[in-house]
């Protein structure tokens, strides 16, 4: 649990889409201790335009589905950090709850990229993505034409100077190498990067959502802070 004072009021929105694996009655469970409200999904960027749509709040944090939250300050330190510093998004590294070695040693890459790209043109994911809604919908939000990595495609149009990474880490799970190879996740990445000034590039599939049968399309999370 987070030890952010606002959590209990705060609005939680599940973007669910379809899913199969119960999400939808795990998200409900925490209604005692979380305002939470399930909302429709759909692809990434339309799922993250309709949890930021429904939310009324200064800021909204988008969380993906498998993300997991194990400093209990986080949310709280990332809000200081977008309040006290004028920011208008902020992210955090990716860890990863595989103990396998590539997988930890291409989110530490990832990482990396994240760091190195805050000199010129930010790139965050989406897996922890705490932005400022004036800003937010001044970009006119998450291309919904965007297919693959809009977070990428949203975060590029932040200015540098008012992005930040929060000292922390989100956990996820390594389903996207399972899914992809570690190999095809590298080469989808360093291609996306090539293709950063290219607003085409985001609006292929890149065959990203070509899922296996014992792996449905993995829903959204979407929470927004007051």
């Amino acid at each position: 649990m987070q030890d952010y004072l606002h959590s209990r009021p705060t609005k939680v929105y599940v973007a669910d889409a379809g899913s199969t694996d119960r999400t939808v009655e795990e998200a409900l469970s925490f209604h005692d201790r979380l305002d939470i409200t399930i909302i429709p999904g759909g692809l990434p960027s339309v799922a993250r335009n309709n949890g930021a749509r429904a939310s009324q709040s200064t800021f909204i944090l988008f969380l993906d589905a498998d993300i997991e939250l194990k400093d209990p300050t986080l949310i709280r330190r990332a809000m200081r950090a977008m309040r006290g510093r004028q920011l208008h998004c902020a992210t955090v590294n990716i860890a990863c709850t595989s103990t396998g070695l590539r997988d930890r040693i291409l989110y530490s890459a990832s990482n990396l990229a994240q760091h190195l790209s805050t000199w010129l043109r930010p790139f965050g994911t989406g897996m922890f993505l705490l932005v400022d809604r004036a800003r937010f919908e001044a970009l006119g939000g998450f291309s919904e034409l965007a297919l693959f990595a809009e977070d990428y495609d949203f975060t590029r149009k932040i200015s540098p100077l008012r992005f930040a990474i929060i000292r922390g880490e989100a956990h996820t799970s390594n389903r996207r190498f399972q899914k992809t190879g570690h190999l095809g996740m590298t080469w989808l990445f360093l291609k996306t990067m090539v293709n950063a000034r290219n607003p085409g590039h985001f609006q292929k599939s890149h065959d990203y959502w070509t899922t296996r049968p014992e792996q449905p399309l993995t829903r959204r999370r979407y929470y927004s802070r007051g």
